[in-house]
């Protein structure tokens, strides 16, 4: 055990992975540069252009587009036209019991296709490269999987002192009905997990293999600056805390070549700060259906 700890040293696990990312890149350049040479082609690398500049349009997309309060807009469009096609439809949405944990889905499905979706097209049909090289592969995960769970134990205490706070426990969890039901719960987690799973995707895999070869280990550093925005709104502490676990996850997504480890964190992680917020406040489900 030892040894392996001994891996978690801040100069083995950042310096030492950024050099590696780094002579990757450099040995990836120089390849291109043969090919070109061989066959008179541009050796210029579009990827880090494309998956920027189209990864903005995607984060834009969502923002303006895939939140709760513009699905209510529809809903409320439609169900207050008689005309409408889609009135009966908005209007049985609206009035259902499960109206809040619908706009949760359209929020959640907008992230998947976002940042899920849209990139792994991206990939196949405009990169034409394999998708489980961009995060996706499963082989070595056991090996690091220890790193996993340090980290998750080393954040869960961090979360049982910081859900002691009001901020804390009036924010989590964002579905507010989760303590309705166990089905309530069970279903806002699996919509949290899926926009979850792309959002590792989209800034620990897409992004960083994209921008890898041209950027080298500077490439987390990139991703780290919007992956801090997304989280402006939240606890000021989390927005902060984004930072860093933009650092460390993006260099063990490097490290590993996986999202497998950063996806099981921030799953575990959410979950854990929804069950202690609902512990500090209204308590966990009672009954399996609402």
């Amino acid at each position: 055990m030892a040894n392996r700890l001994v891996e978690l040293h801040p100069r083995r696990f950042f310096l030492e992975t950024w050099r590696a990312v780094d002579d990757e890149a450099r040995q990836e350049r120089q390849e291109r540069q043969a090919v070109s040479e061989r066959e008179g082609a541009s050796n210029y690398d579009y990827r880090p252009v494309i998956a920027l500049a189209l990864g903005a349009v995607c984060l834009t997309l969502m923002e303006y587009f895939g939140m709760s309060a513009q699905f209510t807009t529809l809903v409320d469009g439609a169900a207050n036209d008689p005309t409408s096609t889609f009135f009966e439809l908005a209007s049985d949405t609206r009035e259902s019991q499960f109206y809040r944990l619908i706009q949760y889905g359209w929020w959640a499905g907008f992230r998947v296709l976002g940042y899920f979706l849209v990139p792994a097209l991206i990939v196949k049909l405009w990169f034409r490269e394999n998708l489980r090289d961009y995060g996706l592969r499963t082989q070595g995960f056991s090996e690091h999987a220890w790193i996993y769970g340090l980290f998750y134990c080393v954040v869960l205490v961090c979360v049982v002192i910081v859900s002691f706070t009001a901020e804390f426990s009036t924010y989590y969890p964002f579905y507010k009905q989760a303590n309705r039901s166990w089905l309530d719960y069970g279903i806002w987690e699996l919509l949290y997990a899926a926009q979850f799973f792309s959002l590792e995707f989209f800034f620990r895999g897409f992004w960083l293999k994209a921008c890898k070869s041209a950027m080298g280990s500077q490439a987390i550093f990139a991703a780290v600056v919007p992956y801090c925005m997304i989280h402006f709104g939240k606890p000021w502490v989390e927005a902060l805390g984004a930072i860093i676990a933009g650092i460390v996850l993006g260099t063990l997504a490097l490290k590993t070549r996986s999202i497998w480890s950063g996806f099981l964190i921030h799953v575990s992680v959410a979950v854990s700060m929804d069950t202690a917020a609902l512990i500090q406040t209204r308590g966990l489900p009672t009954t399996w259906l609402p």
